[in-house]
């Protein structure tokens, strides 16, 4: 049975991190332990100790992000994207949580006081996906401290490296050990903290397979906090516009960015027939022109290689299959060494498939599906079981407002990409992109839980009715 962990770098195949496996029961039993004296404290200390690792993530950006780029493969400016919305994380999540669960008191009966307070849960499980491995668990680790709990960060296996270096920011600062921990494994550790007793809740960011497996495992546990940030097969429409050329480059944002590797990228590409060449030529035309390489190549790529071999096997596959069960090939998927996964951008027109099939294809493959009219535009944009993010791209302003009240989506777009959803807002979806817990501004909301109470300084009552 295997005792530690080993990571490697995307773009070369190098051993990255080295570590040993992390003892569940042990880092619960630490966390049950602490967690109350971390909830006694004053709220202001514990927004200052995560405003202090705000400030140790800048004071060692540059070796954090160039150890996103190594253990993911993305680009190096897209790494230092990453850690500057980690930084940015604490002081969205501190007016976060003043906002949505501020104390209140209101005038009750007889004199007295309804108040209205939040508690914090307990011990939190975050479960952190690969392609943002420091930005999205921060998306529910920093408001978690926030609010008083204790978190276990199981970062996913494939980035151990980046999960170990964002706790030791956190330890720095002087957020105790014992608060925020840092536990590397693989499945078999997920799966032993999810159903661990002493975890009050699960925090997760994945695949909809790992989010429902979780879900189940808890389904009867309704005590247990679960909150499900899940992947998307997400459309974006094209519509009347004469703004050919922006139109294109907000497809090839949506669908290439990361290699399409983000929960938001766009999947499907839905166009009205009649703009269809125009659009797809510039589109193509485009995504010829993308540069997809290593980390610290130069010039810069747009997009580095997708996370492992397995991946990029599974993506072929998918390519090969949705060929051979009618669609066309716009863009062939061309993988240069198939010792490393460098995938370059696809595209196929998959309308004449008599099944597309609705599964998430994390990878830059982008399937094309030319309509006649807005109706069936919206009819083939919630032809899913996924619910995360559409896009209405050109159109009138009463096109999108249909639009926006028929699309099945937790996020709905116009003239914007599917990707980069402000983290000022609510980030989440329906369908099996989500359980209708978002995260990004309302993390706060299932971080703490909100306690009613009736409050008199004095007892005082009397029983006017009923009596001898």
């Amino acid at each position: 049975m295997a005792v530690e962990l080993v990571s490697f770098e995307p773009a070369t195949g190098a051993e990255m991190w080295r570590g040993p496996l992390g003892d569940v029961d042990e880092q619960v039993a630490r966390a049950s332990r602490a967690w109350p004296a971390w909830a006694a404290q004053p709220l202001s200390t514990r927004m200052e100790l995560l405003r202090r690792s705000a400030n140790e993530v800048r004071k060692d950006a540059e070796a954090f992000a160039t150890l996103i780029a190594r253990e993911t493969g993305k680009p190096m400016w897209e790494a230092n994207v990453e850690v500057e919305s980690v930084i940015a994380k604490v002081e969205l999540s501190i007016r976060a949580y003043a906002e949505r669960t501020a104390q209140r008191r209101l005038d009750s009966a007889l004199q007295g006081t309804m108040a209205l307070r939040h508690k914090p849960h307990g011990v939190l499980a975050v479960l952190g996906p690969f392609n943002y491995p420091a930005h999205l668990p921060c998306g529910h680790i920093v408001p978690a401290l926030i609010a008083g709990n204790a978190v276990i960060f199981k970062p996913s296996e494939k980035v151990p490296a980046s999960g170990e270096f964002l706790a030791r920011c956190f330890h720095k600062a002087g957020v105790p050990a014992a608060i925020m921990q840092f536990c590397a494994g693989g499945p078999a550790e997920g799966q032993k903290l999810v159903a661990h007793e002493g975890v009050n809740g699960v925090l997760f960011t994945g695949s909809a397979h790992t989010g429902i497996t979780i879900n189940r495992r808890l389904a009867a546990r309704p005590d247990k906090l679960v909150t499900l940030e899940m992947g998307g097969n997400n459309p974006i429409v094209v519509w009347d516009t004469p703004k050919i050329t922006d139109a294109a480059a907000i497809v090839v944002q949506s669908a290439f960015a990361s290699a399409g590797q983000r929960c938001t990228a766009a999947r499907r590409l839905i166009v009205k027939d009649t703009m269809i060449e125009p659009l797809l030529a510039e589109v193509k035309s485009l995504a010829d022109r993308i540069i997809f390489g290593a980390p610290f190549d130069s010039p810069a790529p747009f997009m580095g290689p997708v996370i492992d071999n397995a991946a990029a096997d599974g993506l072929t596959e998918s390519f090969l299959y949705l060929l051979s069960h009618g669609g066309r090939a716009i863009k062939h998927l061309v993988r240069p060494d198939e010792a490393l996964p460098f995938l370059s951008p696809a595209i196929i027109d998959v309308t004449a498939m008599a099944e597309k099939p609705d599964v998430e294809l994390f990878g830059p493959i982008l399937q094309v599906i030319r309509v006649s009219d807005f109706d069936e535009a919206i009819a083939e944009a919630n032809a899913t079981r996924y619910g995360l993010v559409a896009a209405l791209v050109g159109g009138t302003p009463q096109e999108y407002n249909r639009f926006w009240g028929h699309a099945r989506a937790g996020i709905v777009n116009w003239n914007r990409p599917t990707i980069g959803p402000s983290h000022a807002a609510p980030v989440g979806g329906t369908g099996l992109s989500g359980n209708h817990r978002p995260s990004g501004f309302y993390a706060a909301d299932y971080c703490a839980y909100p306690v009613a109470s009736g409050e008199m300084e004095q007892p005082r009552a009397a029983i006017g009715v009923g009596l001898r």
